[in-house]
């Protein structure tokens, strides 16, 4: 069995550019984007920031990590880039069926990120969402070896250093860990 990388982090953080790197460099490999499970929602759908949406975010990330773990239990390198923060972490985890998972937490400063969403080409997030996502993840209970506050560099060279702790067991939990 394969493992699953987990690239977190609040919006505009570089989670896309940085998980795709990641998922290019590890082989068999595939990268599941979070967001996408969001865009499933038709009807109804509420921005995932809002205390009306926690029903419908704890559907999306059972079922997104459900995607993950059959992915690593099918022998894939799994990458999965999205918005997981520590809260969602114990649902996604229990979804994946694994026992084991990597966890990384991307945290420029807010500015940054908000920077980087509103900058974005189709920009489909606004900034107080950012903003509110971003203090969501300051606020949080992210033991110190998962984060990477500021990250430095290109995103090929945070990229390299995730994956060198990834492979060094730096971002491993268990599910005991999480709960």
């Amino acid at each position: 069995m394969s493992t699953l990388l987990v690239i977190a982090g609040p919006p505009g953080a570089g989670k896309s550019t940085v998980s795709s790197i990641a998922s290019s460099r590890l082989s068999p490999s595939v990268l599941i984007r979070g967001d996408a499970f969001f865009r499933f929602l038709d009807q109804g759908a509420q921005k995932p920031w809002l205390p009306e949406a926690k029903d419908q975010n704890q559907t999306v990330i059972r079922a997104s990590g459900a995607a993950a773990g059959q992915f690593a239990q099918g022998g894939y390198e799994a990458v999965f880039d999205g918005v997981m923060g520590p809260w969602f972490l114990p649902t996604f985890f229990e979804a994946t069926g694994l026992n084991e998972l990597h966890y990384a937490v991307l945290l420029p400063s807010v500015e940054r990120c908000v920077q980087n969403v509103t900058t974005r080409e189709g920009n489909r997030d606004d900034e107080l969402g950012t903003r509110f996502m971003h203090e969501q993840f300051e606020r949080a209970r992210i033991d110190a070896r998962h984060l990477i506050v500021e990250p430095r560099g290109t995103p090929e060279e945070v990229a390299t250093s995730i994956l060198s702790r990834y492979h060094q067991g730096a971002f491993a939990c268990r599910a005991r860990d999480v709960a």
